[in-house]
């Protein structure tokens, strides 16, 4: 039996906070970019265009982040691809606020439906799916026979995040407290030694931990999803120093299930997206 959706938001009213961060950000950036809704079966799902190009990449953010949060690494990726970033539902931003009681399914369906509208759209162009952390185990989900290749970063959805007392010291008081200091530790923790974070992620965090219901990460996928991309055009990237999928377990981890060895980015850690952009869209461009 499936469990019911939840919203993402503890009310209406914060969740109107977020979605008028999230225009805000996205109105006052300088990059042209464009705004669609598209009509799937988790509600609308809110995608950012920018970008030009032969290929298309489909850009799906992790949990607690959308795309009024990866102006960085979407930036660069519109350098060398049309760039659809989608929101996920049931996390921060655009899309709709209810969380899928099954994320294998619901999301596997969702993708689909994003993909579908992406290539109406650029029907004679090669795309790839990549995602970060949660996005990446969406990413999973595409269906090698839709797509020409996924790009997992940083991935979720290949092996359990371990609750180490270093991973609680970091956590906890971001969501007990729910301030500027719980969030700044957060992303410190996340973030490679020598890396901090601007004061937009920190801005984010913090009204995060003050609107929306905290969310683990998510469980292995099913053998019946991993297993599809075994010996496909598949790519996994993780940051050296990634706190929540430590290179060695993600290495068995990728090898047992999809055949494949990890790109480890030197100093980084499991917010690579904004550490290593370049690096990151270089690996992604290989694929195609």
């Amino acid at each position: 039996m499936r469990r019911p959706e939840r919203s993402a938001y503890r009310s209406p009213w914060h969740a109107e906070q977020v979605r008028r961060w999230c225009r805000s950000v996205l109105a006052s950036w300088d990059v042209p970019h464009e705004r669609h809704i598209v009509e799937t079966s988790l509600g609308d799902a809110h995608l950012t265009s920018l970008g030009s190009g032969d290929s298309v990449c489909v850009y799906l953010a992790g949990t607690n982040f959308n795309a009024a949060t990866s102006a960085v690494v979407l930036e660069a990726l519109a350098a060398r691809f049309r760039v659809y970033a989608a929101d996920l539902p049931g996390q921060p931003g655009l899309s709709a606020a209810a969380r899928p009681g099954d994320e294998v399914y619901s999301y596997g369906q969702w993708l689909a439906a994003v993909v579908s509208w992406v290539q109406r759209r650029h029907p004679d162009a090669r795309l790839v799916v990549a995602g970060h952390s949660r996005g990446a185990a969406v990413a999973l989900s595409a269906d090698p026979q839709h797509v020409d290749g996924v790009a997992l970063l940083s991935p979720g959805g290949l092996l359990s995040v371990r609750p180490t007392p270093q991973l609680l010291r970091a956590t906890l008081p971001w969501v007990v407290r729910r301030d500027v200091a719980g969030a700044r530790r957060l992303l410190d923790y996340m973030s490679a030694p020598g890396r901090e974070p601007s004061a937009d992620p920190l801005e984010w965090m913090t009204l995060v931990a003050r609107t929306c219901r905290t969310t683990g990460a998510p469980v292995p996928y099913p053998d019946a999803v991993t297993r599809q991309w075994a010996g496909r055009n598949v790519r996994v990237v993780i940051g050296e120093h990634d706190v929540f999928f430590p290179v060695d377990p993600l290495r068995r981890a990728c090898l047992a299930k999809l055949g494949v060895e990890p790109v480890v980015v030197e100093r980084a850690g499991h917010l690579l997206v904004d550490e290593e952009p370049e690096r990151i869209t270089d690996l992604i461009a290989e694929l195609l």
